[in-house]
């Protein structure tokens, strides 16, 4: 097992601001493959005359960060993939790092790296450098065994955003393969900003619809309709409640936010896609 067989794949949005930097992190002798969700044809152009082993495929409409991310890993062709959000950079050798811990894994599904800036449940990644087996992961950077990924069909798309990563680890536990995290590999992740500023409002209005939208649905396919109703019914009451309050104190901004959590809910609820894409 060598680095030459890994392909990078990276789903951005209006992320030029941001994918430079990650692109730099990987460096020039990895495949990397990028799903530009906005039909960006200057930052294609810009990309593609600047480094040799990038790919950048123009979506034409949003597909979002799972479907884009199964766009990308449909065209992988090696053994494994890297996952990484345009907010991220690798260090430290991170890559090589990644092929010497499988060495020692068996039937992984996927490895994934720490952040200094992203929070962990049950150790410190500060002074806890033992690889663990978690039941799942962070999506900002996942290395994938496109053995197992294969048998799964990848990501469900029917997420939009939020919770995909989630319910690929499940999953992949549930076809016996393992999941992990690797404190000795590390990422740098800016979290929440992998998009320009100018489209902040709309891309939070959306992440706040879908992620209620995920929320039901996630729970409903995996724990059935009414576990996933008792979930979420105290998010129902608590943004329809936020919503009038903020709207009466004129609180406009945070009034859109909570209005936009409610309908995500609801839409779930009543079954719905997950349809609702940000507006420029």
């Amino acid at each position: 097992m060598t680095t030459q067989d890994l392909t990078v794949i990276i789903t951005s949005f209006h992320s030029s601001d941001k994918i430079f930097s990650c692109i730099n992190s990987i460096g020039l002798n990895t495949k990397i493959i990028i799903i530009e969700n906005s039909n960006d044809q200057i930052l294609k152009k810009k990309i593609q005359s600047k480094y040799q082993n990038v790919e950048c495929i123009l979506s034409k409409e949003n597909l979002g960060y799972g479907a884009g991310n199964n766009l990308g890993l449909s065209m992988v062709k090696t053994s494994y993939a890297l996952i990484i959000n345009p907010d991220a950079s690798l260090k430290n050798d991170a890559i090589k790092n990644f092929f010497i811990t499988i060495n020692n894994l068996e039937d992984f599904g996927i490895i994934a790296p720490v952040s200094q800036n992203e929070k962990y449940d049950n150790f410190d990644i500060k002074y806890d450098k033992k690889i663990k087996e978690v039941d799942n992961v962070k999506g900002f950077a996942m290395f994938l065994n496109m053995k197992y990924l294969k048998k799964i069909d990848f990501f469900d798309e029917n997420f939009f955003l939020f919770f995909e990563e989630i319910d690929l680890c499940k999953r992949l536990k549930d076809i016996n393969s393992k999941i992990f995290i690797d404190p000795t590999i590390e990422v740098t992740h800016i979290g929440g900003s992998s998009h320009n500023s100018e489209v902040e409002m709309p891309l939070e209005l959306s992440r706040n619809w879908h992620w209620m939208w995920s929320t039901f649905y996630f729970h409903k396919k995996h724990y059935g309709y009414l576990s996933a109703l008792i979930k979420i019914f105290p998010k129902l009451c608590s943004s329809f409640f936020k919503f009038i309050i903020f709207f009466i104190i004129l609180k406009r901004n945070k009034s859109k936010i909570y209005k936009h959590r409610f309908l995500g809910i609801i839409n779930s609820i009543l079954l719905r896609k997950s349809w609702y894409r940000p507006k420029f």
